[in-house]
């Protein structure tokens, strides 16, 4: 008889390389639990099918990194809203943007879709919350009451409220209809994260980074519970679809509450650091965090973890709280959301519109259709997801299946190790049986000791050409197996001292630059960084300067230029990253004056001011032209740095046309002119 495969409850599902540089917002669509939506410092949205490696779309369109995304129920439009405060609304289906909604003036933090009509709200770090009208690309309403950013939104079940949590350790609920706050919920002691409705119920939780989660009555608008002691601040929370629990995302586990009494069913233990945001799908929760440009999904098998309290065997205990009772239509706890089959009332002042008339033709609209693109990355997964829902089809959609559970990582060596031979007796192992002294006299078993599982070896992780052991510490002692403790960390403080010789070195000379910082003087700053001959100030240092271009002057360019080539020859990835940024931001701001000014004939009399920055744009043009032949060379590789290097090599082009292409840039100078002016510089004086 075969033996059951013991499988995993929780398991990691796949890792991506999501955006070019770092991830600021993701979100999972909540109707299938298998789309994914990723806003980077890219300014692009990213959309991809889970646990398949390809992006299926990516959009652009904003000019600052993505804070915010949000999908509606069902996963036909993407709401992304920016870092300069504006908002992008895409039709997955048609793969194009739908509208473009300018208003706030600062980070958009939260976004949400009306359940039932095109409608969405954002909340901003300006504090105010704003509703919009997708067809009429306008504002509906404006409400006021946070004193601070507003980190979540969520409209009720029946389209007819609109939650709000706050970094100013307040939620707040409001009234669509009147257009008003119907209430305020103080009690956090800090910034709220998170808010969502119950499905069924007036019931509302909210999770705050005081590492407390509250449930707040709707009809009476008081807490009804509040649980304490989660391991981190709480930033994601999802009521089970039947409401009989509520998950908490917490801090490498998920943890199952329920809330009358407050108590918690379960614990899970899932490595997904910081989760971000969860789904549930086929009796399986899915959940992705973000690091860096990575995303990671995880998995974690509900039939297998405890949503329920027990059921008491006491008759009086029918009296038990909702959570532990099966749902009973005729006597529910507290009132049941009415979903009403329009939107609601103050929305419903605006006429349903057909596809063809949700856009109202304009110039502004015809540019944000030229600036904005949906680049469809794979043509199979699109299809098979964003397919027309309009469209006649006889055959049912397919419906998604559950991830496979992989088996637990001992039970696989265990029941080999466990198997009888075929050709003797099945004995079973006989525990090692072990008498403590003393009465009373106790017998314990021992467990034997855990035998290390044998390593199958898989050609396919074995990198082509490279050996695993060229790169370990070789053992001293030829007898030894494995590394001992003592040996291991004697290998891992080997390099302790001059790593902390070389960060106290560092952080010396940060304060010398600081100091001239603080002064007011970049010049100065960035001058002393240069002096000390250290690269990682340097790059600490244009690092801060790269966040404000207003900050670049011609002055900086001949001072930091030959920085620059330096650090785009490092062996470091972050030193060629920081030199391909500032270098681009000198190009594209200082590249048209310098060309210009050395281009332009010589003026008649003496103006010093002039020939001061005709000197500099010399020095930096001939810098430049020492960079350019090393970015050629480097503009064939491939990833990341490859389309840096491409990208330079195109804003260099005015330095070093090709042999047939003898213009310098868009005023049409010649080159040769360009060449003789340099070479007869300076001119003779009359």
């Amino acid at each position: 008889m075969a033996t059951p495969v013991v499988t995993k409850t929780a398991w990691k599902l796949q890792e991506i390389v999501a955006h070019a540089s770092n991830v600021s917002s993701l979100v999972l669509g909540k109707a299938s639990g298998r789309l994914l939506a990723t806003g980077g410092d890219d300014c692009r949205v990213n959309l991809w099918s889970v646990n398949k490696p390809n992006c299926i779309m990516s959009l652009t369109g904003h000019t600052s990194p993505v804070e915010s995304v949000r999908l509606n129920t069902p996963e036909e439009l993407i709401v992304a809203g920016s870092q300069s405060g504006s908002i992008r609304v895409w039709d997955l289906e048609a793969a194009k943007i739908l509208r473009t909604l300018m208003g706030h003036k600062a980070n958009i933090c939260s976004l949400d879709f009306h359940p039932y009509g095109e409608f969405v709200a954002s909340g901003s770090q300006d504090t105010n919350i704003k509703l919009w009208d997708i067809r009429r690309k306008g504002c509906v309403f404006r409400y006021r009451g946070h004193s601070q950013a507003v980190r979540c939104l969520r409209f009720s079940p029946d389209g007819k409220w609109l939650a709000s949590a706050a970094d100013d350790h307040t939620v707040k609920l409001w009234d669509l209809t009147a257009g008003k706050m119907m209430s305020e919920f103080p009690g956090h002691t800090g910034p709220v994260n998170v808010v969502e409705f119950h499905p069924n119920e007036y019931l509302l939780a909210s999770g705050s980074s005081d590492r407390t989660i509250r449930f707040w009555d709707l009809e009476k608008f008081q807490v009804v519970s509040c649980i304490e002691g989660e391991p981190g601040p709480v930033r994601s929370v999802l009521f089970n679809p039947d409401g009989c629990c509520l998950y908490s995302g917490c801090q490498d586990s998920l943890r199952v509450y329920g809330w009358e009494p407050e108590r918690c069913f379960d614990v899970v233990l899932v490595n997904w650091g910081k989760v971000a945001d969860l789904a549930i799908c086929n009796d399986q929760l899915i959940g992705v965090a973000f690091s860096q440009s990575n995303v990671s999904s995880y998995v974690v098998d509900l039939t297998r973890v405890t949503r329920t309290g027990t059921v008491a065997q006491d008759p009086v205990q029918d009296s038990r709280p909702l959570a532990q009772q099966p749902p009973h239509p005729s006597a529910p706890l507290r009132r049941i959301y009415e979903r009403p089959s329009t939107a609601c009332s103050k929305p419903q002042r605006v006429k349903q519109n057909s596809e063809s008339e949700r856009r109202s033709p304009s110039s502004e609209d015809d540019r944000d259709e030229r600036e904005s693109r949906a680049e469809i990355q794979n043509t199979e997964d699109y299809n098979e997801i964003f397919q027309p829902k309009n469209s006649i089809s006889r055959t049912p959609p397919r419906r998604s299946e559950p991830f496979p559970a992989p088996p637990e990582d001992d039970m696989a060596t265990a029941k080999e190790a466990a198997k009888p031979s075929p050709a003797t007796d099945v004995q079973f192992p006989v525990p090692n049986l072990e008498v403590l002294p003393g009465p009373p006299t106790v017998v314990t078993s021992t467990p034997a000791p855990k035998a290390e599982p044998a390593i199958i070896p898989a050609t396919r992780n074995e990198p082509i050409g490279l050996k695993a052991s060229d790169f370990l510490p070789a053992v001293k002692i030829p007898q030894q197996v494995e590394l001992l403790d003592e040996d291991a960390m004697s290998q891992i403080r080997k390099g302790h001292d001059t790593m902390c010789v070389v960060l106290t070195s560092r952080h010396k000379n940060l304060d010398t630059v600081w100091a001239a910082w603080t002064t007011g003087d970049i010049k100065t700053s960035v001058d002393s960084a240069v002096a000390i001959n250290d690269l990682s100030v340097v790059v600490d240092l244009l690092n801060i300067v790269n966040q404000k271009a207003s900050l670049w002057k011609l002055d900086l360019c001949t001072t930091i230029l030959p920085q620059i080539e330096k650090l785009l020859k490092s062996k470091y990835e972050s030193y060629v990253q920081t030199g391909c940024t500032s270098l681009k931001l000198i190009l594209k701001r200082f590249l048209p004056l310098i060309t210009d000014m050395l281009a332009a004939p010589p003026s008649v009399g003496v103006d010093i001011s002039r020939e001061e920055r005709l000197h500099k744009c010399r020095l930096c043009y001939k810098q430049l032209k020492s960079i350019s032949g090393f970015v050629k060379s480097k503009s064939s590789l491939s990833g990341r740095h490859g389309s840096a290097f491409r990208e330079l090599h195109l804003l260099l082009f005015p330095v070093c046309p090709p042999a047939h292409e003898p213009l310098l840039g868009p005023r049409c100078c010649p080159a040769a002119i360009l060449e003789a002016a340099l070479a007869h510089w300076p001119p003779p004086q009359p």
